[in-house]
C-alpha cells in the first residue's frame, strides 16, 4: 500500500524508531511530509496559484481548498493526539486543533471553532456548501465574524495550516518530544495496517 507518493507502507514498517536518536526518525518525518505535501498541499497550492491571476470576484476554487484543509485539520489533530481514527471524536478533534494550535488559537474561540466545524467542515464535506450565511473568500482577514456570519480567507487559512504542519514536523524532529512522537507513530502504524 502506498502511504505517500512513491512510498510503500513496508518502508515505514522497516524503520527503527525505538531509539529517539535513530537516523530513521528523519526518514519517518519526511514520509509524513511527502504524504501531506504530495497528496494535499501541492494540489491546493496549485489551485491558489492558478486563481491569483484572476480578480477576487472571479475566483471559484475556495470550496475545494477549504474542503481539503478541513480534512487535514482533523488528520493533523489525530496525529497530535495519537488517535487511530476520529470516529465519534471528529468535532472534538477538529475544534481542539483550531483552539490550541499556535497558528489558529488566537483567532478561534471554542464557539467560533464549533461554528466553523459545522458550517465549513460539515457544510462543505457533507452538503457541498457552506452552512448559514458564512462565506469563503480569497482576500481580507484570516477569519472574522460579521453578526452570525463567518468569513474565512481560504488563502490565509491554507497558508497558516501549512505553517502549522511545518512547525509540527519541526517538533517531531526533536527527540525530547516523546509524547508527540509516540502519538505520531501510533497514527502512522494504524494507517500502514489498513
Amino acid at each position: 500500500m502506498k502511504i505517500a507518493p512513491g512510498v510503500d507502507s513496508s518502508e515505514w514498517q522497516s524503520l527503527k524508531l525505538d531509539d529517539p536518536h535513530s537516523p530513521d526518525w528523519s526518514r519517518a518525518i519526511s514520509i509524513l511530509r511527502e504524504r501531506i505535501y504530495g497528496r494535499y498541499f501541492d494540489p491546493v497550492d496549485h489551485l491558489i496559484e492558478v486563481e491569483q491571476q484572476k480578480p477576487a470576484v472571479k475566483r471559484r476554487f475556495g470550496f475545494a481548498i477549504v474542503a481539503i484543509d478541513c480534512l487535514l485539520i482533523e488528520t493533523f489533530g489525530a496525529f497530535v493526539e495519537g488517535l487511530e481514527t476520529t470516529d465519534g471524536k471528529s468535532k472534538a478533534t477538529f475544534c481542539k486543533f483550531l483552539t490550541t494550535r499556535p497558528k489558529f488559537n488566537a483567532a478561534f474561540t471554542e464557539d467560533l471553532a464549533k461554528q466553523f466545524y459545522e458550517e465549513f467542515r460539515c457544510g462543505i464535506l457533507h452538503q457541498a456548501e457552506v452552512g448559514g450565511a458564512s462565506k469563503v473568500w480569497s482576500v481580507g482577514d484570516f477569519v472574522r465574524r460579521d453578526g452570525a456570519m463567518v468569513i474565512v480567507n481560504r488563502t490565509e487559512f491554507h497558508k497558516r495550516l501549512k505553517e502549522d504542519f511545518d512547525d509540527y514536523l519541526d517538533e517531531l524532529a526533536q527527540p525530547s518530544n516523546v509524547d508527540l512522537r509516540r502519538n505520531f507513530r501510533k497514527k502512522m502504524d494504524f494507517m500502514c495496517r489498513h
